[in-house]
């Protein structure tokens, strides 16, 4: 498996090379210092993943996410970026990128979130998943109980809210059945919930999930 790392400070992509080489194995960790060098390196070995920074010189993070994207759909792509405006997340993740982490996160959070978006998955950093939520949907009270979840917590209440079983849900998450009933457990203290039922109520009152016409 490949990752192509693409930022214009040498000394960051080696921070981050050592930190997955450290964390996954079997990875062969590709460099590129700009978007057009980055569309070279792609178009002579395919990688599995991209880690794009924003800031580039010559054509932006952003544009080039949007060319690897055409010429290449299949293609993952996670922003790692200093820069977190909601608008630039929102704009990052119209361009087809798969996730967006700012660089000041935790090593740990760099690692699960390249793991969740090789699985096939999106991950937002929980602070700016969270604060993308409220923004769309404004207001306090109800929407104040979200702010206390994980990441991990938000995506089985989004997965419980839907419907989706104990069972479908370990399955989907490579949990056992028993780690995500004690989600629920917990889920039901940290939401004000009785019942999945409940839930059910609760995303749609936050506009996270939509009533079928």
């Amino acid at each position: 498996m490949a990752i192509l790392l693409v930022d214009d400070h040498p000394m960051l992509r080696l921070g981050v090379a050592r930190t997955l080489e450290q964390g996954l194995e079997g990875l062969a960790i590709l460099e590129a210092g700009s978007g057009e060098e980055a569309l070279i390196k792609v178009g002579e070995q395919l990688p599995g993943l991209v880690i794009m920074d924003f800031d580039l010189p010559g054509i932006s993070g952003l544009e080039t996410t949007r060319r690897l994207r055409q010429r290449w759909p299949q293609l993952r792509v996670l922003f790692f970026s200093e820069h977190t405006e909601l608008g630039l997340v929102r704009q990052a993740m119209d361009a087809g990128a798969c996730g967006f982490l700012s660089k000041n996160v935790e090593p740990g959070v760099v690692l699960e979130a390249v793991r969740r978006v090789l699985c096939g998955h999106a991950y937002i950093e929980q602070a700016l998943a969270t604060a993308l939520a409220l923004q769309a949907h404004g207001g306090q009270g109800v929407h104040a109980r979200l702010h206390g979840l994980s990441q991990r917590e938000t995506e089985i209440f989004l997965m419980l809210a839907k419907g989706g079983s104990n069972r479908l849900i370990a399955q989907q998450l490579c949990l056992s059945s028993k780690t995500v009933s004690n989600y629920l457990t917990l889920l039901k203290s940290k939401l004000q919930v009785r019942s999945q039922a409940e839930m059910v109520h609760l995303a749609i009152e936050v506009g996270l999930l939509r009533v079928a016409a």
